[in-house]
């Protein structure tokens, strides 16, 4: 094929892609879901799957081989984008007095998912090998497995706490904060994992580990002062600072990536050491584009990702498997959220509405899912698998979390009708003060 050719055929998929996707979020959020969902949704059915099922002529057509690598190359360039945003927006100083609860919240919301996420691929080999896994799992397999229960997706649940009016509350802040610190503890263990499974690389794991460290130390220490000097202090303009950071992600990514970690990771940390407005607060010059680059990009994201979904092969054994492991996934991560916020000082219904937010998986889960399979930690079949997963738990985030708030509403309107309902008259119980005849009774 000419490359005349192959560029008419990126126009043409792009075109498809953009509309088809962002059509399908603006469906999901008038059915009550969160926008990525439709786009996601859009993805799988603009893959092999469907579409490549339904019309193989129109797929081949829309979508020929030609053009995969500058289809993947621009869903890394929405990656980069999108996480530099999400490094740049997180801020731990959200936790206020609740500090230790938060903390608390993400350690276990983390351990636990993990612990079940990991035993289960130890004890369940069998069935693993069936869905294309080897029978000896490596110990950085072992350890994603654990991952892919453990991540919560920190942009699906912030627009979820916004959309539900849950940014000023309680269980907002503390749900929000953990998730970030949460999913700062999962990338730093896949970027572990990853590395020491990395492969093709002339280094040994021992000095790039090394590498890696001195790189994330370097960042942290001279990358924000640096920085603000440049950028903050000569008064740049907006639209060249944000060129000039984005080139930065970039450039991150690329060592990360040499390192033999992937692109997320450095666009992540670039984000984090990009200096503030005084006072802490974000640059709106720079937050809005972000958000738009991102928006628009990240459906190449999805339609590739959904190309590696293997419908298609899925028999009866595969849709039980995608049952279990979002029982496991919802119960692990409400359970564990649930009981420690409880612990924490927060009451039943705030406990609740905590652990369903942290249940939300998403595009994060998508991110991770996506690394695994690059790395070989998964193979295509559980990798459907994860994906389906990841958007079942995203689905049910909005069902659960209406179901809590129904509940909290309901309790104040029983123990009014309780406190309404009349005592029996003094004197058929002798002497007994009424509160002693509730007692007893």
């Amino acid at each position: 094929m000419s490359p005349d050719a192959l560029i008419a055929h990126f126009v043409a998929a792009s075109a498809v892609i953009l509309v088809a996707a962002h059509a399908a979020g603006w469906v999901a959020r008038r059915l009550g879901q969160p926008y990525i969902v439709g786009q996601l949704a859009a993805g799988i059915a603009l893959g092999p799957s469907l579409l490549g099922s339904a019309a193989p002529g129109a797929y081949d057509e829309l979508f020929p081989d030609g053009i995969g690598t500058a289809l993947t190359g621009i869903a890394q360039l929405a990656l980069v984008v999108f996480l530099f945003s999400v490094g740049y927006e997180l801020d731990v100083r959200l936790l206020g007095g609740r500090a230790r609860t938060t903390v608390a919240v993400a350690l276990a919301s983390f351990v636990v998912p993990m612990a079940v996420g990991s035993g289960g691929a130890l004890l369940l080999r069998d069935q693993l090998h069936s869905l294309g896994m080897p029978r000896e799992l490596s110990p950085s397999m072992v350890v994603f497995a654990g991952i892919a229960l453990s991540i919560t997706a920190v942009p699906v649940l912030s627009a979820i706490v916004r959309e539900n009016g849950l940014a000023p509350t309680v269980p907002g802040v503390v749900a929000v904060t953990a998730a970030g610190l949460l999913d700062v503890i999962c990338w730093t263990v896949l970027a572990g994992t990853m590395m020491e499974d990395g492969e093709g690389h002339t280094l040994e794991w021992p000095w790039r580990a090394a590498l890696a460290v001195g790189f994330v130390a370097l960042m942290l220490v001279t990358a924000r002062p640096l920085l603000r000097r440049l950028l903050w202090g000569t008064h740049v303009d907006s639209s060249l600072r944000l060129a000039m950071l984005i080139g930065l992600a970039l450039g991150s990514a690329w060592v990360t990536h040499s390192l033999g970690l992937h692109v997320i990771f450095g666009a992540l940390l670039a984000g984090v050491v990009t200096p503030r407005e005084p006072g802490g607060t974000l640059d709106a010059d720079l937050v809005r584009p972000l958000h738009e680059v991102g928006a628009l990009l990240l459906p190449f994201f999805f339609v590739v990702s959904g190309r590696s979904v293997s419908v298609t092969g899925m028999d009866a054994t595969g849709w039980v498997a995608v049952l279990v492991v979002t029982v496991l996934a919802v119960v692990t991560k409400i359970g564990s959220g649930a009981v420690t916020a409880r612990l924490g000082g927060l009451d039943r219904h705030e406990a609740r509405t905590v652990g369903v937010l942290l249940s939300a998986r998403g595009l994060t889960e998508l991110i991770a899912l996506d690394a695994g399979l690059r790395a070989g930690l998964l193979s295509v079949p559980l990798y459907t698998i994860l994906v389906f997963m990841a958007l079942a738990t995203t689905l049910l985030t909005q069902p659960l979390l209406a179901l809590v708030r129904r509940r909290a509403e309901q309790e104040p309107r029983r123990a009014r009708r309780a406190a309404r309902t009349p005592f029996p008259p003094a004197g058929d119980q002798g002497d007994t003060p009424p509160a002693r005849v509730a007692d007893a009774g």
